[in-house]
């Protein structure tokens, strides 16, 4: 199976979000893309992070994103379907894809490993590791890499209650995947938008743990992903926060030379990326009708993630400000904002917003609901709210 994967085309560049809307006068929504930040924590992650960083392609798997990072020196993907994995290697020959997801069908497994040759495999479960074990061979070119349960309150989202095994359970999947021949890892994810490091330091000792317990060295140490973007509400620490974290609970184990270590980050490369304007195109008293909404680019903001946003400066607008009620394009009721967002009075019919921090999950979670789809991107060269 291949993934259908639209090429990577230069795209058209402006200077602001005031020289889009100048140029194009959409009645679409449109998608800034500003690799400059994209670079930049791409370089953060490189220098700060003690090991490998893999970027997590579910989080915003369109092929700008994936070649600016690819540029930026990331060379390593978390891929969690057949489809994601073909798209690296189909968009970026020399890139390493690692098959992530703990659940995987046997085609997908067959197809990672003969095709594209994915070497490292995520399991949780004994009939997860059987399932590989019957459909790619046997050998110490291949990691199966065992997710480890972790329960962090420091994270917003939890995950640990879909995936992850008790740490009993992690070490009898690693005796049984070297019985097998296969190499072992340890992974584990503290959840999403993890707000302190110290989630990482007792992931690694649950990782240690674990090691002690199947009592041979591993070939790889995942620390996962779970790096917080900064929203208007949600803000974690600083990032060198998160790697001094890391390097201290890294400290901690004994590990070989040439064990490999990982990190799995998504939101925190991707988030700054991009932003989106979107039109008004229509006002009733204090309530706004736009050309995207919750079934489109808003997912953060269905689940309590608030992102900046502005009024694209066409024009002059009111000092004074009022809370709105956003509504999204669809004829569903249920596309309506979580929340009231505080902008100009006098916004009206054929103004244009601009929403900030929209580079994760925004275009990865658009639907075609009701023939609305999102899918203008243009390259954007200076910072949110500089015109």
């Amino acid at each position: 199976m291949d993934a259908v994967v639209r090429p990577e085309t230069h795209l058209p560049v402006y200077a602001s979000p005031e020289e889009v809307v100048a140029n194009l006068e959409p009645s679409y929504p449109v998608f800034c893309v500003r690799r400059h930040h994209i670079r930049a924590v791409a370089k953060q992650f490189r220098e700060g992070f003690p090991g490998d960083v893999l970027y997590a392609v579910k989080c915003n798997p369109e092929p700008h994103m994936l070649k600016t990072l690819f540029d930026a020196g990331i060379r390593h993907f978390d891929t969690a379907s057949l489809a994601e994995v073909a798209r690296v290697a189909e968009q970026l020959p020399g890139a390493t894809s690692y098959f992530m997801h703990p659940v995987k069908s046997r085609a997908a497994i067959r197809s990672a490993y003969e095709v594209y040759g994915v070497r490292h495999y995520v399991v949780d479960h004994a009939t997860e590791l059987e399932k590989i074990a019957e459909t790619i061979p046997r050998g110490r070119e291949t990691v199966i890499v065992v997710r480890v349960a972790i329960h962090y309150e420091g994270a917003v989202y939890e995950l640990s209650s879909k995936f992850g095994a008790p740490v009993a359970e992690a070490i009898a999947l690693g005796k049984s995947a070297l019985a097998l021949g296969y190499r072992y890892g340890v992974a584990f994810h503290v959840g999403s938008q993890c707000l302190d490091g110290e989630g990482f330091v007792e992931g690694l000792q649950l990782a240690d743990e674990v090691t002690r317990g199947i009592g041979a060295d591993p070939a790889c140490i995942d620390v996962g992903g779970g790096f917080p973007g900064e929203y208007m509400n949600s803000r974690g620490q600083e990032m060198e926060s998160y790697f001094s974290a890391i390097r201290a609970g890294l400290s901690d184990l004994s590990l070989p030379g040439d064990c490999s270590i990982m990190c799995e980050p998504g939101r925190a490369l991707c988030v700054d990326g991009e932003s989106l304007i979107t039109q008004v195109h229509l006002r009733k008293a204090d309530a706004l009708y736009l050309n995207d909404g919750m079934y489109g680019s808003f997912i953060e903001e269905k689940y309590n993630l608030h992102l900046p946003v502005r009024p694209v400066a066409m024009r002059g607008f009111s000092e004074a400000h009022q809370e709105y009620t956003l509504y999204g394009p669809t004829c569903d009721s249920l596309d309506i904002f979580p929340r009231t967002v505080r902008l100009p009075e006098d916004l009206k019919e054929g103004d244009w917003l601009e929403f900030d921090r929209i580079g994760a999950y925004g275009a990865a979670c658009r639907t075609h609901f009701n023939g609305f789809f999102p899918d203008t991107f243009v390259d954007v060269t200076s910072n949110f709210g500089e015109s």
